[in-house]
């Protein structure tokens, strides 16, 4: 891949991702308004955003790829979104455990200064187990579900309290792979293998 890649997510674990399939890139995270509109579908608004971010950040880097993403968890057609603190973390894991939810995490690669673009939506349906109140305060006390949609991560703790994941698991981590490497296909960029390099070898 000879274009420079850029992610417009301040996301560790997006970077982690790409890191894992040897794509390098930059990180760049996209400053947008990220209010949902009245009456906007979840998948919707998901993919919406991953456009938004990926266009925001093309627009002043015209020569490079970019890739972008959003994440949203639904329950009972309600968006979860990022809790504001203890109390709010505590009322979402409330209101999801013991019960399946669904996870869409919309991607999009975009270049030629946000001119092409290209995106689609991976969603998952997430099921957890029975939680008891002791267990949500001391998975919040770990920090961990504060800078997360569901305010959950399942690649953490949160790994011990999913019972289930039907779909694509990268989805629920907040980039569906697969997907984005078909998207880069899409726009003409073509995904190579390629050895990680070694720990030795740094």
């Amino acid at each position: 891949m000879n274009l420079k890649v850029i992610l417009a997510s301040a996301s560790p674990r997006r970077r982690e991702l790409l890191n894992m399939i040897a794509i390098e890139h930059d990180v760049i995270p996209a400053a947008i308004d990220e209010s949902s509109r009245a009456g906007e579908a979840p998948i919707v608004y998901a993919e919406r955003l991953a456009r938004e971010k990926g266009a925001a950040v093309a627009r002043c880097h015209a020569g490079a790829l970019v890739i972008s993403a959003d994440t949203v968890v639904v329950i009972d057609d309600r968006v979860l979104g990022k809790p504001r603190d203890a109390l709010q973390a505590t009322a979402m894991l409330q209101v999801l455990s013991g019960r399946t939810h669904v996870v869409h995490t919309a991607v999009a690669v975009t270049r030629d200064g946000g001119q092409t673009v290209a995106s689609a939506v991976e969603s998952a349906q997430v099921t957890f187990r029975a939680l008891t109140d002791h267990e949500i305060a001391s998975y919040i006390s770990t920090g961990e579900p504060m800078d997360k949609a569901g305010a959950y991560g399942i690649q953490g703790y949160g790994a011990t309290i999913v019972e289930r994941v039907d779909g694509d698991f990268f989805a629920v981590m907040g980039l569906p792979l697969r997907r984005c490497v078909d998207l880069l296909e899409r726009l003409g960029v073509a995904y190579e293998f390629r050895a990680l390099e070694s720990a030795e070898a740094r």
